[in-house]
């Protein structure tokens, strides 16, 4: 029997709600508190709890929520905040150091597909390495996982994994990685560590990728020199992609991303060695090296990354939030065009390491807390 597109599209919605209701069991939400800015008063409401080190969060087209934890499982969260037992059909990973489960993101037309895609450290024996795998939402957990690129080569140590994915407007997807601790990775073109790679949705390479062409280069490499990439996102009012990326003890910094370029890793930094304190590499600037729209010293360990575009903090649009692990804070980055101009430091040492920053459809700012006993927080306004 031939099934048409609409009734197709009609049991993958019926699936998808089966399994948000099925797994749901868990929290209320906890009463606001209220928080000042320079532009607005707003309230923290927990909307759950319990989350074991929550890494990332997508939004479910009815308001429920996938949530990531590094250990290895995926959750449902609902709006009353219940959250459910694992999902199952995760792709095999543990908590490898920095690594684990990590990014979580939709795919474009998952209100057709079902399909969601996932960043974690794929192990091999004693070796590993970020790898992005997709598979389908259904009733019963996730089917059909394909493994759809693995970082190579795998090394040894739990270091600097990235990993954020952003989809691209023309359907390409972007993997931001780290250079797995070894400084050297960020000026080899030959291996993915220490590069922002993409990809095509099933994970062949693009044909306009800008670096293939060249002999020795993986093909699927989009920048290099990044240490650490922990936040990516694109402002939906330009179409620029910006990144964060972690810093040693100083020079993380924010990057405006253009195709091919190089953003110095470990060559031209305003990083410092944790021991002694003495820069690293050979200066800050150089020719042919992209400088960064805004570096901080010391570093503040940033993770998740978010332009706000809603209604609700009409004052906030066109801003930059970035979370801050080190620092335990939300940084408020207001932009002009290519550059950033200001930060407004919020929330520092509330609500503990901030591990992602969203904007939730409904215009609310949502924020997930790096601990074992991790949470996931709505900032409204309080007017």
């Amino acid at each position: 029997m031939v099934v048409s597109a609409t009734a197709r599209r009609a049991r993958i919605g019926a699936a998808i709600a089966i399994v948000l209701f099925s797994f749901l069991s868990g929290s209320v939400a906890a009463p606001a508190e209220t928080e000042s800015s320079e532009h607005h008063r707003f309230k923290l409401t927990v909307v759950a709890g319990g989350l074991e080190h929550p890494w990332s969060l997508a939004f479910l087209p009815d308001g429920r929520m996938l949530v990531t934890e590094k250990g290895g499982q995926l959750r449902i969260v609902a709006g009353d905040g219940q959250v459910s037992p694992p999902v199952s059909g995760v792709p095999k990973t543990r908590e490898h150091g920095q690594g684990g489960l990590m990014d979580v993101v939709l795919h474009p037309d998952f209100s057709s597909n079902a399909l969601i895609y996932l960043s974690y450290a794929g192990i091999s024996g004693r070796l590993a390495g970020t790898d992005v795998a997709r598979a389908r939402l259904t009733e019963t957990g996730l089917e059909d996982l394909e493994v759809i690129f693995s970082a190579a080569p795998k090394f040894k140590g739990g270091r600097h994994f990235g990993s954020r994915l952003l989809f691209l407007p023309d359907g390409s997807l972007l993997v931001t990685l780290g250079d797995r601790g070894n400084r050297p990775n960020g000026q080899n073109l030959g291996v993915h560590p220490g590069s922002i790679i993409r990809i095509n949705e099933d994970g062949t390479v693009p044909a306009d990728n800008p670096l293939m062409s060249l002999e020795g280069v993986k093909p699927e490499i989009y920048t290099y020199g990044n240490r650490n990439v922990q936040g990516i996102a694109r402002d939906p009012e330009s179409g620029r992609v910006w990144a964060h990326e972690h810093g040693p003890q100083g020079g993380c910094e924010i990057n405006l991303i253009k195709s091919g370029a190089n953003y110095g890793w470990a060559d031209i930094t305003f990083g410092r060695n944790y021991v002694t304190g003495t820069r690293i590499g050979e200066g800050e600037h150089r020719q042919g090296v992209n400088d960064p729209a805004w570096q901080w010293t010391p570093s503040i360990a940033p993770s998740g990354m978010a332009f706000y575009s809603g209604t609700k903090f009409p004052q906030w649009r066109g801003n930059l939030f970035v979370g801050s692990l080190k620092f335990a804070m939300l940084s408020r980055m207001t932009l002009d065009g290519k550059n950033i101009i200001a930060e407004e430091r919020l929330l520092e040492n509330r609500l503990g390491r901030i591990r992602d920053v969203r904007q939730g459809p409904d215009g609310f700012i949502y924020l997930l807390t790096d601990a074992s006993n991790g949470k996931l927080v709505r900032l409204e306004p309080a007017d």
